[in-house]
This record gives structure tokens, C-alpha cells and sequence, in this order.
């Protein structure tokens, strides 16, 4: 039933084999998220790739986190270049669904990765791809209100006191 519905049918997403564990204080990004497209992320930094599995491949996934140990909160990720932007470094940019009165700058994010929703891509526009990301966002929110990912949000590292990454597992 979940791969029904609207946001879903119209993507392939996949279960990851194992979930992937990050975890990392929020930094500033390029400011795009917010000011450009109009879709704050929680950025992690950079080290934080260190805790990608070696295979892991770029691309927008979806999955759970937490902030400062508050949570869980779905969250949609891109994890990659982002050509649209030409970016000359890798990145890692949760987008939580939820909405948050202020900049969480500073604040310990834990993030389990359990689903892939699609390649990187480059669009046409920024209209273009603001659009995808909207759907991105509403597959995300769909996909994890059914199993197998809905279960992951109890996930024990997303409230472990340690930050340090489990990573896959």
C-alpha cells in the first residue's frame, strides 16, 4: 500500500541493506537550502563523509533524526555533489520535516539513512528542481509511515548520549 501512493508511484525507492548511521554538530552551508530554494538543511560537516560506508553512492535518501537528542523528526537527505551547483565537495544536507522556530546552528544532529529515493541530478531551473525536491519531501514523509522504515525511528543510536558514528551495521 505505501508504494501506492501519490508522491511514491512516482519514484523507485529502495531499502538500504543496512542503515546508514551519521552523525555531526550543524554547520553553515552555502545558504542555498533556506535562501535560494526556500528549504532549510541541517548541514553536517564535512569530516562527517568519514562515516559514509566506502560504496555508499551520492544521491537523495530519506530517514530519521534527531537534534540535540529531540526527535525523531523525518528527514530527506541529499548526499553528494549537487550539480546543480557545481559543488567542488562532497556534502551531506538533511532536510527535517518538520518546522523549527530557529536556526539550530551548533546543535548535535544524528541522522539514520534508510532508504534511497533517486540519483543526483542537474535541472533545467531552480523551479525545476525545487519541484523534485517537494516531491522528494513527499515521498520521504509518505515512505516513512510504512515498514519497514517507520520502525527505524526508534533506531537506538538517534538517542544514544554517544556521538560517534555506528555507521552501517
Amino acid at each position: 500500500p505505501c508504494f501506492a501512493m501519490p508522491a511514491v508511484a512516482m519514484r523507485e525507492p529502495r531499502a538500504l541493506e543496512a542503515p546508514v548511521r551519521m552523525s555531526g554538530e550543524v554547520v553553515k552551508g552555502f545558504g542555498r537550502g533556506s535562501k535560494v530554494l526556500g528549504i532549510p538543511t541541517a548541514n553536517l560537516p564535512h569530516d562527517a563523509l568519514k562515516q559514509l560506508p566506502r560504496s555508499f553512492e551520492t544521491g537523495i535518501y530519506f530517514g530519521w533524526a534527531t537534534v540535540d537528542g529531540v526527535g525523531p523528526y523525518k528527514m530527506v537527505t541529499s548526499v553528494g555533489w549537487n550539480p546543480q551547483f557545481a559543488n567542488t565537495s562532497m556534502t551531506v544536507e538533511p532536510h527535517l520535516l518538520h518546522s523549527f522556530p530557529d536556526d539550530f546552528y551548533g546543535s548535535s544532529i544524528k541522522i539514520v539513512i534508510v532508504g534511497h529515493l533517486r540519483a543526483e541530478a542537474k535541472f533545467e531551473s531552480l523551479e525545476s528542481l525545487i519541484d523534485e525536491i517537494h516531491l522528494d519531501i513527499s515521498s520521504a514523509g509518505e515512505l516513512l509511515d510504512c515498514e519497514p522504515y517507520s520502525f527505524l525511528r526508534f533506531d537506538e543510536f538517534l538517542f544514544s548520549l554517544s556521538s560517534s558514528s555506528a555507521s552501517a551495521s
